[in-house]
Order: structure tokens, then sequence, then C-alpha cells
């Protein structure tokens, strides 16, 4: 989350740029939507599990339908007062943590998804939307949001960690895949040794993009990572004092070789948390937080170099 904040004052102020027709850029310009493509050429050949790299949390809820029903992610006692109107308005104060789309993200220069999915109850079809709390968009208008964009930038590599399945059976897993190749195509990157992976080896194949799917069934597809590969410890707390304790233990004791590793530079909110802040919500109560560990922001690797 800190992350996208700060791209989104970046983008206020005009550093972060998108590529114009002609393709070049100014020397002026710092492009983050291309930061990939121009890091030196010494990190080209390094363990991509190496290089630190941006992400966000809950990335796909920057907006979320509160006409929708409660998402299956919460309990029965939310969901009987979540028929009264102000109820729901009032859990999409929390259950926002994004301010800026994927597209905006990714020209943020964010590079890690972090991705929970749901059927919908009283769908006939089998759509699978994005969920916090509240339903937000289709998987399938963000994956094409990323395709666009990557095509767009093909030296840009993503991470997408499917890591909550909610009301989800066998067949509603299958129409995921079946969406996510679809989009994606030959810009899947196989499942194979973490250490083998670096910028070049991904570019010479053209491969973009790495899914992590914390679920079985990523046994039935070569491009599916095993969600084992990239753990992502919780702080869970509300304390700026522990959550730098906690990453920086979690930092230290990561396993040397074999997975990716998710910092999670975030403050969950307790349940007294949101009844002392119900109408003020998330951005008002815990985010201006997050501004004392700046220094210390979201990283994402295998160790800091």
């Amino acid at each position: 989350m800190l992350a996208v904040r700060k791209a989104r004052r970046k983008l206020r102020m005009g550093t972060i740029c998108s590529p114009n027709p002609s393709g070049t850029k100014t020397s002026s310009e710092v492009c983050n939507a291309d930061w990939m493509a121009s890091l030196p050429p010494h990190l080209h050949n390094l363990p991509l599990s190496n290089l630190a790299i941006p992400g966000s949390h809950d990335s796909f809820s920057y907006w979320v339908d509160e006409k929708s029903p409660v998402g299956p992610d919460q309990t029965q006692a939310i969901k009987r007062l979540a028929r009264i109107s102000l109820v729901k308005k009032l859990m999409k104060k929390w259950s926002v943590t994004q301010n800026l789309t994927f597209r905006e993200q990714l020209e943020a220069g964010i590079r890690y998804f972090d991705l929970r999915v749901s059927s919908k109850p009283g769908d006939a079809d089998q759509e699978i939307y994005f969920i916090h709390g509240l339903f937000g968009i289709k998987v399938w208008d963000g994956l094409m949001e990323i395709d666009s964009f990557l095509t767009q930038h093909p030296q840009e590599i993503i991470f997408l960690d499917f890591n909550h399945f909610y009301a989800m059976d066998e067949t509603h897993h299958k129409c995921l895949v079946l969406r996510i190749q679809e989009a994606f195509g030959n810009k899947l990157c196989p499942a194979c040794s973490v250490e083998s992976l670096t910028l070049r080896t991904l570019w010479e194949k053209n491969c973009q993009v790495l899914i992590f799917y914390h679920c079985p069934f990523y046994k039935q597809h070569p491009f599916l990572w095993p969600g084992k590969k990239i753990p992502a410890p919780w702080a869970n707390t509300t304390s700026v004092r522990k959550l730098i304790l906690f990453l920086e233990t979690t930092l230290s004791e990561r396993a040397p070789r074999g997975s990716f590793h998710v910092s999670q530079a975030i403050l969950t909110p307790r349940v007294k948390t949101i009844a002392r802040g119900l109408v003020g919500g998330l951005k008002n109560t815990l985010v201006h937080r997050l501004a004392l560990i700046s220094v210390y922001p979201l990283r994402f690797s295998r160790r800091s170099r």
C-alpha cells in the first residue's frame, strides 16, 4: 500500500511516464513503467529472487461494489448486518486498500500483485471476481488490463499471486485457469528453478508473467507455480514498531534458496480499530501510520543486495 501511495504522489508530479508513440523518453524523465528494462546490464543476469520488487496489497481493491452481496470471505454475522444498507457503505471504507487501478499501479512500477478471488452467489455462469469483503471487478477484466500493459512494455515482468479462493469448486478453478491462459498465452512462464530465473532468460523466452496458485490445482498446469514458492509472512498488527520488528525478523530468516519472499509492510485493523474509526475508514485510520516506515519500503526478494 505504501508503494502505491508514493506512486500516486509521483503521478501528480509527472515523474511516472508511459511510452509515447515514438517509444522514446527524455533523459530527465524517471519512467517507472519501464524500470526493469532500464536496469543496468550487470543486473540482467542476477536471479530475479535477488531483486527488490515493489508490490501492492489486495491489489485489485481500488473499487468494490457496495451493491453486490457480501463476499463469502466474511462471517455470517457480517452478512446479516449487511442487510442494512449503511453497513455496506462502511464496509467499502475498510475494503478499499488501493487508490490506483491495475494500469496505474503498473505504470507506477508495481510488479507484484496480491490477488483474492471468488465466484458470486446466484451467478448462473462461472464468472470469477476479485474480492475483499465486497466483490470487485471481474478477474477477466483485470487480466486484460494487465496484458495490455505488458504488450506495450515487453521487458517488464510481473508476479500474480492468487492466494485466496472463495466459493470455488473444480469447475471454477478450470474456468479461472482458462481465463489466465487466454489472457497471457505465451507470456506465461513455466514453473522452474527459482535460481534459474533472470531478466535475461525471461526476455529471451518472451515470458513476462509468473502465476502463483495457492491451491493443489496448480499441479495440473506447468505454468502455475505452487504457492509455497512465494511465502508471504503476515505480521497481523496495528503497531508500526511490531511491524518493523516482524519484517526485519522474517527477512533475516527467509529461505536462502528455492523460493521468492514477500515482505508485507502493511498494518491490519483489529475489531476495536474498526469500531474506533468506523466512519473514517482504513485510509484515515491506519494508512497515515505507514508514513513512519517510509524508509522501509515493501520488498519482494530472496535477500537484499
